[in-house]
């Protein structure tokens, strides 16, 4: 791929949105970075994984942590600061990615080679499908879908400018249970190569 291209998706629970950046980047031939890039914090920080594991993606505790300037005494917010300098400085490389999750539309916003993209479903579709991956009955699936939504955005309105899932935060907003994984997966390379 001779120019920089980096797509970065933002995703509901059970839309889909992890196999549908995995089938993207596979199909474009870059990279696709996800839990993988806590394994090379902790490799450049000396940190173990498993510490980073805890506090992926996980908004900070209210109660007894506080920032002043760029410093934090959450450790969310340490890990979360250790994930944005890691998007920033593989972006500055010049190196071609799909990233999900991580705020990654807003911490490389206004950067020109961004694409940033939101996926979404229907709660039946997300439901059937998180009752397949997890082996849930339909009561446990709503409620882990609840729950790691809404961990998902105080994470991401704690980070941005823009709510979670707000379409004027994004380039582009697809629902996936329209045409499903496969399909809209390779809906969005037609545009990211027409944006290319």
């Amino acid at each position: 791929m001779a120019e920089q291209i980096i797509i970065a998706i933002g995703r509901e629970f059970g839309s889909g949105g992890h196999a549908i950046g995995e089938k993207i980047a596979k199909d474009l031939g870059i990279e696709f970075v996800d839990r993988k890039m806590l394994d090379e914090i902790a490799e450049e920080k000396n940190i173990q994984v498993e510490y980073l594991e805890k506090l992926d993606e996980k908004p900070r505790k209210l109660l007894m942590s506080r920032r002043v300037g760029a410093y934090s005494n959450s450790l969310e917010e340490i890990v979360a600061d250790m994930q944005f300098d890691y998007i920033r400085e593989k972006a500055d490389k010049g190196t071609s990615f799909v990233i999900v999750g991580r705020c990654a539309e807003t911490v490389l916003r206004g950067r020109k080679e961004l694409i940033s993209i939101f996926i979404l479903g229907d709660e039946e579709c997300k439901k059937n499908r998180i009752k397949e991956r997890y082996n849930l009955n339909e009561a446990d699936a709503a409620a882990k879908m609840a729950r790691h939504d809404k961990k998902r955005k105080r994470y991401h309105n704690r980070h941005s400018d823009f709510k979670w899932g707000d379409s004027r935060g994004y380039d582009l907003c697809v629902n996936s249970s329209r045409l499903g994984v496969e399909k809209t997966a390779e809906m969005l390379e037609m545009y990211i190569k027409e944006r290319m």
